[in-house]
């Protein structure tokens, strides 16, 4: 079972309907309103932030966007 989709599971049914907008809206490329930053020592690895959950992602640079986590804001959210 994908990490995510495990995530997505153990998430509220209101917290999973936008987390799943979030992530059309990010691999449609609309970043507009969305709460995004750019990682420290990273240059191609972003947060999105919704709540205290936490979307890691990747942007190629191809444009394509891949994601890599799906986590509650906690002491170790960033140490991947």
């Amino acid at each position: 079972m994908d990490k995510i989709e495990k995530a997505l599971r153990k998430l509220t049914v209101a917290e999973r309907a936008k987390i799943k907008k979030i992530f059309n809206q990010l691999l449609s490329g609309d970043f507009s309103g969305l709460n995004i930053k750019k990682l420290k020592d990273r240059d191609d690895i972003f947060r999105v932030r919704f709540a205290n959950l936490r979307i890691i992602f990747q942007r190629k640079k191809n444009g394509k966007i891949m994601i890599l986590h799906l986590v509650r804001r906690n002491e170790r959210t960033y140490k991947f």
